[in-house]
């Protein structure tokens, strides 16, 4: 299956941070799902200086590029405007990391 890397800014707005917050349960709840289906396969959340969250990168394994952009449609983080900019790079992992 195509794997991808996902970066997901964060919008830089006032609200920003509480639009996080809230979507955030829902947001980690979806991660967990996905992940017991073998379809996410790290996330981290990127950090400023200060360690406060400013986005997001995962990697992902889905069956096509449609199925990625059908989560994407569906994920909390897009759905409650907390990530402003969303970046897809196409990977290969190797074999011995998806074990």
């Amino acid at each position: 299956m195509p794997q991808f890397i996902v970066i997901g800014k964060d919008a830089t707005d006032a609200e920003a941070p509480a639009r996080r917050a809230a979507a955030r349960d829902a947001h980690i709840k979806m991660v967990e799902e996905k992940h017991a289906k073998g379809e996410q396969l790290m996330g981290a959340a990127m950090l400023d200086d200060d360690g406060n969250m400013i986005g997001s990168v995962m990697t992902v394994d889905f069956p096509s590029r449609e199925a990625l952009d059908e989560w994407l449609a569906a994920e909390p983080y897009v759905l409650q405007k907390v990530w402003q900019n969303i970046e897809i790079i196409p990977c290969k992992i190797p074999p011995v990391f998806l074990k």
